[in-house]
């Protein structure tokens, strides 16, 4: 038992010489990595960012607003907006009557619209 208790002090002794000592790197491998570094360095300073090319200003606002999908939903929600405040559905108010203008007088007193009648007061 004292043989094994001495190869395991032994193979411990190595495994701690071992940690202790760090392996250097090859001075060949070293001197191949840098060359590699300083070719891809001599690459990235060669390429200088362009200049922007100045757009017009309705270019801008599109791109602003979010690019063409979204002007087309805007030149939708426009058309809609038109069309319903132009022809409003039966169950939204009329925005005239909510406004409060309301047409008070008439023409004619009992509010019918003849144009024969009214041809014949203009010609007397």
């Amino acid at each position: 038992m004292a043989d094994t208790d001495k190869a395991l002090e032994e193979l411990e002794d190595l495994f701690a010489a071992a940690r202790s000592a760090r392996p250097g790197m090859p001075a060949h491998l070293n001197t191949a990595i840098l060359a590699d570094a300083a070719r891809a360095q001599a690459g990235f300073s060669a390429a200088r960012p362009a200049r922007a090319v100045r757009q017009p200003k309705w270019r801008q606002l599109v791109e602003a607003i979010g690019g063409w999908p979204a002007m087309g939903g805007l030149a939708a929600a426009s058309a809609a907006g038109l069309w319903i405040g132009m022809a409003p559905p039966s169950f939204v108010p009329d925005p005239v009557v909510l406004a409060g203008y309301e047409e008070s007088g008439s023409v004619f007193a009992d509010d019918s619209y003849d144009m024969a009648l009214m041809l014949s007061e203009d010609l007397r």
